[in-house]
């Protein structure tokens, strides 16, 4: 097994053996087969083990087992302990979630404050099959059956050619001494009833399943790379990306033999999992929307709006005081004297200086504010109607502010001035106010 692992390290990983490595070492038989592999390419390795404190004793004797194998080793070690179940409670994730997320957090830390390049785990090709059977059983996309990736950024999972019995056989072979985990002889986790009892039974109807099962794995994922290419090509002619929003035409959307699959793939990273609604809003009135935990896609009329969703301050204003010449928060607005009217649209605005009173006030639009339209002497419209009339979408609408002078509105920004502020013959100083991209 040692000349294998030379050979695919040296071939798909080479960057390795110059670089200082964390890994990711439990004392049990996957992760303390890696150590002694690495060992005997003779790497620049450190361990890091948690434990989460979730099976009492046996948790502190596992990290004892380790810390004696790092110290016997001269290996340098880092150890943290986690409160896994509290975690777990607080946050309302599975145990097996949080102690995921409790560990990974852990690991690039460590990256960061210790200078670290990598982080190896000793994930392998049973653990491959595992994932699949799971990810298949739960329903899932054509990525959720491409098996556990080599590399992921800066994880990397050197085990994965490697069988389960590969590993066994070497740890005895070189006397390796490991730690058994109690938790993995019980069936109360979906990845251990099919370890213990549907990986057997594939293996017993086909004893090449595994090499069959990684050939099979090989191909999904260059299918997709060709999926994600053909996504990203297609993206180009439907989307229009306008800052953190993402506009899809549906119209040349529609044109696609199968546009719900590449909604998928241009939406699923974005934390959607209501593909059914997703697909129905391509045919619902506008106004129609779905949400992920961060984002919210709207239908409004001859398109889908993917924007973020803002965290919410509750009634936010911003005071710009008289000698403020630009703000950046929580919009880009310059301010300048100006001698005469020129260039004027939606975006820049002219108006009497010596009628604002100062501070002004930027906020956001509350239902019920009214305002006197620029051309409207006397006139009064409610924003609500304003934006009707000028169709805003929703996103358009939520993300409008405006600029006050006391009581009295001076701008619906990149929208419309109010009249009160306009130039006349009797002005002397005019002020110029530009929303700036």
């Amino acid at each position: 097994m040692f000349r294998k692992f030379e050979k695919h390290i040296r071939q798909n990983f080479p960057f390795l053996e110059k670089s200082r490595l964390l890994l990711a070492v439990s004392g049990g038989i996957d992760s303390m087969v890696l150590v002694h592999l690495l060992h005997q390419l003779k790497c620049d390795i450190a361990l890091c083990h948690c434990n989460f404190q979730l099976r009492g004793l046996e948790s502190f004797e596992d990290q004892h087992f380790v810390q004696d194998y790092a110290d016997a080793n001269a290996i340098p070690l880092f150890v943290t302990q986690f409160d896994t179940e509290a975690f777990a409670n607080d946050f309302k994730l599975s145990t097996q979630i949080a102690a995921r997320e409790l560990r990974y957090n852990w690991f690039y830390e460590l990256l960061e404050t210790e200078n670290y390049d990598y982080i190896l785990t000793a994930h392998h090709a049973d653990d491959s099959v595992e994932t699949f059977l799971i990810n298949l059983s739960r329903g899932t996309g054509l990525e959720g059956l491409t098996g556990i990736p080599a590399q992921n950024g800066k994880i990397i999972r050197p085990l994965l050619p490697f069988s389960r019995a590969e590993i066994l056989e070497y740890a005895k072979e070189n006397h390796i001494q490991w730690r058994e985990d109690s938790s993995n002889a019980s069936d109360k986790y979906l990845r251990n009833k099919i370890r213990h009892h549907l990986v057997p039974l594939l293996k017993e109807l086909n004893p090449q399943f595994l090499e069959s099962f990684q050939k099979t794995q090989t191909y999904l994922q260059q299918s997709q790379e060709l999926v994600e290419d053909a996504a990203i090509m297609v993206y180009q002619q439907v989307a229009k990306e306008e800052g953190e929003t993402i506009v899809f035409d549906l119209k040349q959307l529609l044109k696609l033999p199968n546009y719900l699959s590449y909604l998928y793939q241009w939406l699923h990273e974005f934390g959607f999992t209501a593909w059914e609604d997703i697909y129905n809003l391509v045919e619902s009135q506008s106004g129609k929307q779905v949400f992920s935990a961060n984002y919210r896609l709207l239908k409004d009329r001859g398109q889908l709006i993917l924007s973020p969703l803002q965290l919410e301050v509750e009634n936010p204003e911003y005071w710009i005081e008289k000698d403020c010449g630009v703000i950046d928060t929580p919009l880009h607005l310059r301010f300048e004297k100006a001698d005469h009217i020129e260039n004027t649209s939606t975006n820049t605005i002219f108006v009497d200086a010596d009628k604002l009173q100062y501070p002004l006030v930027l906020k956001p639009w509350q239902k019920g504010d009214a305002f006197q339209p620029f051309g409207m002497n006397g006139k009064s419209k409610k924003l609500s109607k304003l934006f009707k009339d000028e169709k805003l979408s929703l996103i358009e609408k939520d993300n409008c502010w405006v600029l006050w002078s006391t009581n009295q509105i001076v701008w619906v920004v990149g929208v419309r001035q109010d009249e009160r502020f306009r130039i006349d013959n009797a002005t002397q100083n005019i002020l110029e106010i530009t929303l700036e991209f």
